[in-house]
């Protein structure tokens, strides 16, 4: 069976765990290389290595969603080694509260 993503760049902002690191590992073992983004060193960690043990191309990024200028540097940091990024699964969350409008 093809690869689906076989030479794509996939991003997955928000936990290295859960719904994160499961969508990580869908898109490792369709053939992209992954960029995990989490604030949880640990849990990026975990899933890069998870990854890594496949024989697939995983990188860590400790990023806090809730700063720009993270987000930006993450998005820099994707786009420089690959030249790309072609899925980007938008998971994170801020744990700050919604304001009332």
């Amino acid at each position: 069976m093809p690869e689906r993503c076989s030479g794509k760049v996939a991003l997955v902002t928000g936990r290295g765990s859960g719904i994160g690191k499961a969508t990580a590992l869908v898109f490792a073992q369709q053939g992209a290389k992954v960029i995990v983004s989490d604030v949880s060193v640990d849990c990026g960690k975990e899933a890069i290595s998870l990854i890594r043990n496949t024989a697939r191309q995983a990188t860590f990024i400790k990023t806090d969603i809730t700063q720009t200028v993270e987000i930006e540097n993450l998005i820099c940091k994707t786009v420089e080694p690959y030249g790309q990024l072609d899925y980007a699964f938008n998971n994170g969350h801020s744990r700050r509260p919604v304001p009332d409008r």
